[in-house]
């Protein structure tokens, strides 16, 4: 049995499709910018990032509001166009929003919205005769799916939203999506919550609009009151291969430390079989042999536009950062209010270590949850400092000189946690000067979780110029042993 996820690190609510023999995958991506990371696969173990569908102005705005932003995306392929359909919650009165492309490396097209379906979750099929269908979450019937006839292009309902199923009677019935299969038409929800209740269900029924009939084995897929390293399972989307098996991808977490245990990199994507049985699927976890994902890379940006994989909360990153007139990237300070400048990725690795080369300028390397959970290592002047942030406490925790101007390293790591500490792990934050390291400072990792911070994401490590201009020449990261010291 693997635990492994095929994209590890804040990528929640997987959405899935196939054209031809190529898979494309879509995630959520809530306050950053650019918007709903899409990426490809042959075999669905191994996923390259090939962009980010909402990646201009005209297609998403955002103000950094944690947590909020760009909710579940579904992603599908019709008639040689593909569609992803999501809802922007700081747009939430224009219901959800609609992009197309003929190509999903992009570009994409600029948004119609679904103005009279309020809620969250959408999802787009298309009936036997070629009728579209959108359903979602509703806010407006309590622990109801709606649904409605469409035009996709416009985004314009057809018909009156109607109710379609509530599912099993499990808290917040959310995430449909909707296939066709030997005549039968198959709903799929998430239910419980996304925490340790999260569950997935399936009802189905001869005819797209219902009504609909509850799998009597519901839930058919769920990790809850058990010790699998991976919690939280739902939230799942079904994708027929070419050999006319079907395949699903879910997201979970795999929390650590003492109860309640702690999930510090957010919701991940992972991967299982499906087998059909009296008509109902069934998910087999143990199929698929996922590797162990090869997270490590440098960046020395010295490419002419950045790698996709760079994000910001609230900023374009392409708007934060520049090529450097020398070599390496210019990361500018912000002043917006509310808006972090932080030039950042997602963490991956349950230990890890990353490391940014600032040759002018003050800077801050940064692990961040969220604005009011972050840890980061400051460049200014003459000194090296570490600044906590957790809720109310804002705390510079250690302050050393520097020894030598120029060029300086800055490190976060996270590592195991001491003996009977209970956290997560351990994230410690220093520098490095003529090859020498010092770690400042070691902060306890579960105040960079989840299950203190409460939202929907995971953690970042980013760049953030403290005034003006920051040069940084490189950016590395790769996994670690937890043990690993400097």
């Amino acid at each position: 049995m693997t635990s492994n996820p095929i994209l590890p690190g804040f990528h929640p609510d997987p959405s899935i499709c196939r054209a031809g023999d190529d898979f494309y995958l879509v995630t959520s991506s809530f306050e950053y910018l650019p918007g709903v990371p899409i990426f490809h696969s042959r075999d669905l173990l191994r996923w390259k990032q090939i962009g980010n569908v909402l990646d201009r102005d005209d297609q998403l705005v955002l103000s950094g509001l944690s947590s909020g932003g760009v909710y579940a995306p579904t992603l599908r392929y019709c008639d040689g166009r593909f569609w992803m359909i999501t809802t922007n919650v700081e747009e939430f009165g224009k219901g959800h929003l609609i992009v197309t492309a003929t190509d999903p490396a992009g570009p994409w097209s600029t948004p119609v919205y679904t103005a009279g379906a309020l809620g969250i979750d959408p999802d787009l099929t298309w009936d036997r005769d070629g009728t579209c269908y959108l359903t979602w979450a509703s806010v407006l019937e309590e622990n109801a799916i709606s649904q409605a006839a469409i035009n996709p292009g416009t985004g314009t309902l057809l018909t009156e939203p109607r109710a379609l199923w509530s599912g099993t009677g499990l808290a917040h019935p959310e995430a449909p999506h909707l296939y066709h299969r030997n005549s039968w038409w198959y709903l799929l929800l998430a239910e419980g919550g996304t925490e340790r209740g999260h569950a997935v269900s399936v009802a189905r029924s001869r005819s797209i609009t219902g009504p609909y009939e509850g799998n009597p084995a519901n839930p058919i897929l769920t990790h809850r009151s058990t010790s699998h390293p991976v919690q939280n399972t739902g939230h799942a989307d079904l994708v027929e291969l070419p050999s006319g098996d079907w395949a699903a991808v879910y997201l979970g977490v795999r929390p650590r430390g003492t109860t309640p245990m702690f999930h510090v990199n957010g919701r991940e994507s992972f991967l299982a079989a499906i087998r059909w049985e009296d008509d109902w699927p069934v998910f087999d976890e143990n199929h698929y042999p996922v590797p162990e994902p090869d997270t490590a890379f440098d960046d020395d940006f010295s490419a002419p536009v950045l790698n996709p994989r760079w994000i910001s909360p609230g900023i374009h990153p392409a708007r934060l950062a520049a090529p450097a007139s020398h070599g390496g990237v210019a990361v500018t300070a912000t002043d917006s209010p509310g808006r972090r400048g932080l030039l950042a990725v997602r963490a991956k690795d349950a230990h890890w270590e990353a490391s940014a080369v600032i040759d002018a300028g003050r800077a801050r390397l940064a692990l961040r949850l969220d604005d009011a959970h972050w840890a980061g290592v400051d460049a200014q002047g003459e000194s090296i400092t570490v600044r906590a942030v957790i809720g109310g406490l804002d705390h510079v925790v250690a302050d050393a000189p520097r020894a030598h101007p120029g060029a300086v390293t800055l490190t976060v790591r996270a590592v195991a946690a001491p003996p009977g500490a209970g956290g997560p792990d351990q994230v410690e934050l220093g520098y490095q000067e003529t090859d020498t390291l010092h770690i400042l400072a070691r902060v306890d990792g579960r105040y960079f979780s989840t299950e203190v911070a409460g939202g929907f994401t995971g953690r970042t490590i980013g760049i953030e110029a403290l005034a003006d201009v920051a040069v940084v020449s490189r950016f590395s990261y790769r996994p670690a042993s937890p043990l690993a010291t400097l």
